[in-house]
């Protein structure tokens, strides 16, 4: 009888961000927690009693982030990756919150009895950083797990949105990062269920156009467009802007976070 091939060990490194106040195991390869995730939960709202669902939550950065800044909020944490998904849960208990932070291995593509299933049928408030880049259009890593993390189809935004909609109640609230040059697919994939968009660009340094788009809607809305303005990362000489600098700290929330 052939011998059973074992699963390959994943490699992972312990890491930490906020100032050290919150630690992550993640995958040594692959996709890694950037400032997207902590300016996702920097940027959303949210209060004790609560529930917040993650989607595409990898190692749970973004929603324990959010979890960690506000007590007393309960956090989904939804992953398709079935070890990233162990990876996020280990975070919540290594961080002391996993009283308040669930994982579930799940797809965001998957129909509402897969959720209800799941203990998934409404929420407060949704985050999300889906997969952003299309395959067709940009050069994908050749790291599986990278390739799952950020790219996806044409269609992958609308069908993320759908999920969020589905799991909010009216004047329910969603968070979600993307790239600056989508900002017209945001807008118009959120306008058959959200309104009260609010609009943050992300820029990398004075006088340079946006690289990403925080964006808050609200779920049968009918307030108005409101554009903010943008979060500017580095100063002129490559040096980490000073507010930026405790966003990415976790010692200061942006505009559209504040209740």
């Amino acid at each position: 009888m052939p011998a059973k091939r074992r699963a390959p060990v994943l490699e992972t490194t312990h890491d930490a961000v906020l100032d050290g106040r919150l630690r992550l195991r993640q995958p040594k390869q692959g996709h890694r927690v950037g400032h997207d995730a902590i300016l996702l939960a920097a940027a959303t709202a949210a209060k004790p009693g609560e529930h917040a669902v993650d989607l595409g939550a990898g190692v749970g950065a973004a929603g324990l982030a959010l979890a960690q800044r506000v007590a007393g909020l309960r956090v989904t944490l939804v992953e398709i990756d079935p070890a990233l998904a162990a990876l996020a849960s280990e975070n919540a208990e290594r961080n002391g919150l996993a009283d308040r932070v669930a994982s579930v291995a799940l797809d965001v593509n998957a129909p509402a009895r897969t959720f209800a299933a799941a203990g998934l049928k409404q929420a407060d408030r949704v985050l999300m950083n889906p997969p952003f880049n299309d395959p067709a259009r940009h050069n994908t890593s050749p790291n599986a797990g990278r390739r799952l993390a950020h790219a996806g189809k044409v269609d992958v935004l609308p069908a993320w949105i759908r999920a969020a909609a589905r799991l909010l109640p009216p004047r329910g609230v969603l968070t979600l990062i993307w790239r600056a040059d989508g900002l017209a697919e945001v807008l118009s994939a959120l306008a058959r269920s959200f309104g009260g968009v609010a609009v943050l660009p992300v820029h990398p340094k004075p006088g340079a156009p946006a690289i990403r788009v925080l964006v808050r809607a609200v779920k049968e809305s009918r307030a108005p467009l409101a554009l903010y303005p943008g979060l500017v990362l580095n100063d002129e000489n490559g040096r980490p802007a000073a507010f930026a600098d405790e966003v990415l700290r976790g010692k200061a929330v942006l505009p559209l976070a504040e209740l």
